[in-house]
């Protein structure tokens, strides 16, 4: 697994010095993921060179840095870790409390007042709390990343630093829940128990199969939304990629074969939004013969790995298996997304060399674009559940605003998810005479995704009526 090392490296403040260090690097055959002077005095300069290693990799390298006249190895850098001292979120005031006045008006006496309005009127919660704008990220740890089942504890730096993705993207609050549990329906009544203090649930980390029982049994009891993030937003922004994908290789997405390797939470998800999308001809493959059933019964067609790369036009791999796709599968002419995170299943430029027209891994092709919309439109629109109409319009929006050549925008445009999150809430909101892709909101109740198992509810918030107007979202070209 390839982890961040940062290296600490002195040298000689004379032209070709940064040269010779990185050339030793390069004859080890390791790729530089970021440099940066840290400061420069007396004839020197102290580097911080971050690296791209394996755990196990020849750490001689060091000494052969050191044995240089011009240069010093001082050591590693601990940058990774001080960005994560102390945790990497807060609770803070949303308003100054700095008299004796405010004092008693956001706490007791004044605060009895809001809490009897609330009794009356639990949709006063909304105004007057800060559930309407709270999104509860819960794991059970089971499989983080891909580092699998290290346990919910562990697991607490993923789900800060979504927090932190949260209200830095979009401003909104959301709190990690470690759930210590791993039965189904024990993980559901844990988070239908405290899913009152959120407005939406995101589910992060759970393992396939049970990630499928926990949010299909969340989504019947909770009228709230809630969304597994490694299925549904990684397939938006797969879609999104795709869209654009197939754009660039003029391609026709609907004539494409699309061959998926690894059918667990993130290829299930995929697939079944490719399929919702009329893709007519999906291959897939997994060692788990239950996700081979479950993908079978979507109608996808199961072939080994080797044909899949002989036959499809598109490959996406989410398998978690570093170097799965060997160069001489590749056929010229594919689209391969090798989206394993750390290691993909073949490095793009890998990909490329050996005829692949498009190539992309799991660090460009990143759910980071997907979450942060989906959520703030939902909420804004009081959506009572995510539908596939939503995703799609996430997906869409993302899409269109990739520049040039790029599958996919920068995730840290702001504007990016503000637009992402209008093209979901005009989703929500999108009056019933315009067609959507699985019927037409009905009025009431559900109507259930013949492909997806995400149902149309209605999901207008209570100030707007089905047949108001409400304008389309302006940042979905693809369609």
């Amino acid at each position: 697994m390839k982890i961040p090392e940062i290296l600490m490296i002195e040298t000689v403040h004379q032209p070709g010095s940064l040269a010779k260090v990185l050339l030793v690097i390069a004859d080890a055959g390791l790729t530089i993921d970021h440099l940066q002077a840290l400061r420069r005095g007396q004839g020197r300069t102290l580097w911080e060179i971050t690296l791209e290693m394996d755990e196990e990799a020849d750490r001689s390298l060091y000494d052969r840095i050191d044995a240089l006249p011009i240069a010093r190895f001082v050591g590693h850098s601990d940058r990774v870790f001080d960005r994560h001292r102390g945790g990497k979120i807060r609770t803070v005031s949303a308003l100054p409390i700095n008299t004796q006045q405010v004092l008693r008006d956001v706490y007791t006496p004044g605060v009895a007042r809001v809490c009897l309005a609330i009794r009356k009127d639990p949709e006063q919660a909304r105004q007057y709390t800060s559930i309407g704008s709270t999104v509860a990220i819960v794991t059970n740890g089971t499989a983080i990343l891909g580092l699998g089942n290290i346990g919910a504890l562990a697991g607490l730096p993923v789900m800060e630093g979504k927090a932190a993705l949260f209200s830095t993207l979009v401003g909104l609050n959301a709190v990690p829940i470690l759930l210590d549990e791993t039965e189904p329906q024990k993980c559901i009544d844990h988070i239908a128990a405290i899913a009152g203090s959120f407005g939406a649930i995101q589910l992060e980390d759970f393992a396939a199969p049970a990630c499928f029982e926990i949010e299909s049994g969340l989504r019947a009891r909770l009228d709230k939304p809630v969304l597994h993030d490694d299925q549904h937003g990684t397939a938006v922004v797969v879609l999104a990629a795709t869209l654009n994908a197939t754009r660039r290789a003029g391609r026709d997405l609907g004539d494409c074969v699309i061959g998926q390797i690894g059918l667990g939470a993130a290829g299930s998800g995929i697939v079944r939004l490719l399929m919702h999308e009329g893709i007519r001809h999906m291959l897939g493959t997994d060692l788990d013969e239950g996700a081979c059933r479950r993908f079978a019964g979507m109608g996808g067609e199961l072939a080994p790995l080797e044909d899949i790369m002989k036959r499809s036009d598109i490959v996406i791999a989410t398998t978690g298996v570093r170097g799965l796709i060997k160069p001489p599968m590749v056929r010229k002419g594919q689209i391969i997304m090798a989206l394993s995170n750390p290691d993909p299943e073949i490095e793009p430029a890998v990909a490329l060399q050996n005829g692949a027209a498009i190539a992309a891994d799991g660090k460009g092709i990143n759910n980071v674009l997907g979450f942060p919309g989906l959520f703030k439109g939902a909420l804004a629109a009081n959506a009572k559940s995510f539908t596939d109409q939503m995703l799609v319009a996430a997906a869409k929006s993302i899409a269109s605003q990739a520049l040039g050549d790029d599958l996919v925008p920068d995730p840290l445009n702001l504007e990016v998810h503000q637009l992402v999150s209008t093209a979901v809430e005009a989703a929500v909101c999108r009056p019933r005479c315009l067609p959507c892709p699985v019927g037409c909101w009905a009025g009431g109740g559900e109507r259930a995704n013949p492909v997806a198992g995400l149902s149309e509810r209605a999901t207008h918030p209570p100030s707007k009526r089905p047949d108001e107007k409400s304008t389309p979202s302006s940042v979905s070209r693809h369609s």
